[in-house]
């Protein structure tokens, strides 16, 4: 299998835990939706990260189905619940973490990318986050194990950490730790994990000009 994408996208992060939680190898290729476009646009028309290529040379697209794939792969080691009401809350709070990699995003490159600001888009984003964070709080302090729905790390866990990472690194101004000490910790304990230590970049901002910089995945890519 080929991961293409770059390490600073929190969707092709989340992507790359899930690999070497389940023992999956892969080889990397960190193409930029910015500055590897045409290698990126010959397959993936979205231009989008992350994708995954099969060995027989299957593309598929966007995080959420990738982690279905490996999921399904995986058998019982799956990294989700297989139905009921536990897979619904875990894909809920899923659904919280990349929908707040979302608003990341976006509230990113309307500071970089955009000669004018937009007050109100800045002002609706910065709140969706901090609502979105506040609610994960909530969810976290109510959690009686190691890690959201046991002793080792699901799909929640992983997109969880992986956007509080992002969040740290691309908007240092919203990331206070002190107000929220159970998603600060949980990150912690993550990312003191070998598959989260091993596929870490340092983040790179795009440019308003630039076709260099990194881009950061799925939906808002």
């Amino acid at each position: 299998m080929i991961l293409v994408g770059q390490y600073d996208s929190p969707f092709v992060r989340r992507v790359a835990v899930a690999l070497r939680i389940l023992g999956l190898t892969y080889e990397h290729r960190p193409w930029s939706t910015f500055g590897d476009a045409d290698r990126l646009a010959a397959i993936n028309p979205l231009r989008r990260v992350p994708a995954l290529v099969l060995d027989g040379g299957e593309v598929l697209i966007e995080s959420a189905a990738i982690l279905d794939y490996l999921d399904e792969i995986a058998g019982e080691a799956r990294l989700i619940a297989r139905e009921g009401q536990a897979r619904r809350t875990m894909l809920r709070i899923c659904a919280l973490a990349t929908g707040l990699c979302d608003k990341l995003v976006s509230l990113l490159y309307e500071q970089l990318l955009h000669d004018k600001i937009s007050d109100l888009w800045i002002a609706r984003c910065s709140a969706q986050i901090s609502d979105v964070l506040a609610a994960l709080e909530a969810e976290r302090v109510a959690c009686a194990t190691p890690f959201w729905f046991g002793a080792t790390p699901g799909h929640p866990d992983i997109a969880v950490a992986c956007a509080l990472r992002f969040l740290a690194e691309a908007h240092p101004s919203l990331h206070a730790p002190a107000q929220r000490p159970h998603l600060a910790a949980h990150a912690a304990a993550c990312e003191a994990m070998p598959a989260f230590a091993s596929v870490v970049q340092p983040f790179s901002p795009p440019g308003r000009a630039s076709r260099h910089g990194s881009a950061h995945g799925d939906a808002t890519a």
